[in-house]
């Protein structure tokens, strides 16, 4: 075994290309660790965790590189290190495959690209609010990645754009889509009458992903970043997208999404909604049916009701086939005439936060006791994320699992160890899991996993159980990776295939209670 541990100073690379790299390393045939980082606290924490820590690793700052790999043997190591450099150096020269020359400041950027209305920020949090103002007072809308970002900082970038009729979605924003453009992680959609503003990655693709199933298209997807209805921020940017897709006359119909806002804020944003001369409705998961009605909205309860309302609101001869597949329906009797006295929960595995909330939300009055990582219920609250003794929806892409690892949207190995973890339990029925297509995510999520999954199924069997897994898979026929494709992959190897993240839930639930159709 080898180990080669290299710091390069003041060398910044944005944390989307350095998760995608780390996984293309951890791919590599004898590859046994390797982490390719900026040098956070947090990830020299790993290095520390995994062995790789050196003394130059330890007094490096947030501006160096770390690239360090445990391997099997010198030529392993002298092939990912050429491998690195090769990856990195390619994004920092020439010219991308549009023809656009690569830049290294932000001036001249906006030199090459003087008609520019929007800047995409994904810097180190410390920096990130400084190239924000300097975005702002260029006249451009900010997309800010990144996070790390203080709440002061926050409020006082969204109130400065505000001020110049401008916008800052996030920090911590994963997701938009804006004139049909999905940026960071984001899928391919029709264009149509629905805008969205969304304080969630996964819940705006969700909607927008099933709006384009059905028929109907987009205008805008406008994310505001997580923190972006706390009391600390008042809603400045969700308030700021309801105008604006208010405003905009392609615009036809308006959708909220996010988790329950703070009071004060949501009687803001009901209040704005009440003034709406267009249909709105209002998916704030938990959130208060009453209380969004009253404002005159509609208030849809899941990701897939919000897509079906919003539809409606648009289109009223709008048909929706709720029906579960005739093959789907065969698949879930036969797995639960499979199952052992044993096998009594359900183990959700997800990539997708909002996912994760929605699951919880639609699981929580069918299952019992249930138990997640994002659960704001204390009695709901998964405080150890190792143990699985009842049924636990896990969101994989949470901090506490992606400290120097990639996100399992980007690279789903982490996942994968989990998976075969759950499947080795015996009280395990039935894994519920998520796939992201598009922009940014893996280009074959499905196929990284399809080993692991079989993997999983034949330990079961071995241990005289059946393992039953359902999955969804949140993308459209237009996305890169092949919607079919990876629904087929999936088929094939005995998983079921539903067409929501609600549904897959609900279908999760039937097999472990054992509800015959």
């Amino acid at each position: 075994m080898t180990i080669k541990v290299l710091i390069e100073k003041n060398a910044y690379h944005d944390s989307v290309t350095l998760m995608s790299l780390s996984g293309k390393v951890m791919a590599k045939e004898g590859v046994i660790e390797a982490v390719v980082s900026m040098a956070t606290e947090m990830n020299k924490e790993l290095l520390n965790n995994i062995g790789l820590v050196t003394e130059e690793s330890q007094s490096a700052t947030e501006n160096d590189l770390i690239i360090a790999v445990k391997a099997e043997n010198e030529q392993v190591i002298e092939d990912v290190f050429t491998f690195v450099d090769e990856e990195l150096n390619a994004k920092k020269s020439g010219k991308n495959k549009k023809g656009n020359q690569a830049v290294t400041t932000f001036n001249a950027a906006l030199n090459a690209l003087p008609e520019a209305n929007l800047a995409v920020i994904s810097v180190p949090g410390e920096y990130a609010a400084r190239e924000a103002r300097l975005a702002l007072n260029k006249g451009l809308n900010v997309m800010l990645f990144s996070d790390n970002v203080s709440l002061e900082d926050e409020k006082e970038l969204k109130e400065m754009a505000v001020e110049k009729n401008l916008l800052v979605m996030g920090p911590d924003c994963g997701t938009a889509m804006i004139n049909n453009t999905g940026l960071c992680f984001a899928n391919s959609v029709k264009k149509g009458g629905i805008g969205l503003v969304a304080a969630s990655g996964t819940g705006l693709q969700e909607v927008a992903v099933q709006i384009d199933r059905m028929g109907y298209g987009v205008t805008h997807a406008i994310g505001t970043g997580g923190r972006d209805l706390s009391e600390a921020i008042g809603g400045i940017m969700m308030l700021e997208g309801l105008k604006r897709l208010e405003a905009d006359e392609n615009t036809k119909v308006i959708t909220l999404i996010s988790k329950p806002p703070a009071k004060s804020v949501q009687e803001k944003i009901l209040h704005q909604v009440k003034e709406s001369t267009k249909p709105v409705v209002v998916c704030f998961l938990d959130g208060d049916k009453d209380e969004v009605e009253a404002s005159g909205a509609r208030f849809a309860s899941n990701l897939i009701d919000a897509a079906k309302l919003s539809i409606k609101a648009l289109d009223q001869s709008a048909v929706f086939n709720d029906d579960t597949n005739e093959h789907v329906t065969a698949q879930i009797n036969e797995d639960i005439s499979k199952l052992s006295d044993s096998q009594q929960f359900i183990k959700g595995l997800f990539c997708g936060g909002t996912l994760t909330a929605e699951a919880l939300s639609v699981l929580r009055d069918k299952v019992g006791a249930v138990k997640s990582n994002v659960a704001k219920k204390a009695e709901e609250v998964l405080s150890d994320t190792s143990l699985s003794d009842t049924h636990i929806l896990l969101d994989m892409g949470d901090d506490e699992f992606t400290k120097g690892r990639p996100h399992p949207m980007i690279e789903p190995n982490l996942r994968n160890e989990r998976i075969i973890k759950e499947a080795e339990n015996p009280n395990t029925a039935v894994l519920l899991l998520d796939f992201e297509l598009g922009y940014g995510a893996h280009i074959d999520p499905v196929g990284e996993s399809i080993d692991t999954l079989s993997e999983a199924k034949n330990s079961a069997e071995k241990n005289g159980r059946h393992l039953s897994i359902v999955a969804y898979i949140c993308g459209t026929a237009k996305d890169k990776q092949g919607l079919s494709e990876q629904e087929n992959k999936l088929r094939n190897a005995g998983v079921i295939v539903a067409q929501s993240n609600a549904e897959a839930s609900v279908i999760a639930a039937s097999i472990t209670d054992r509800e015959v159709n």
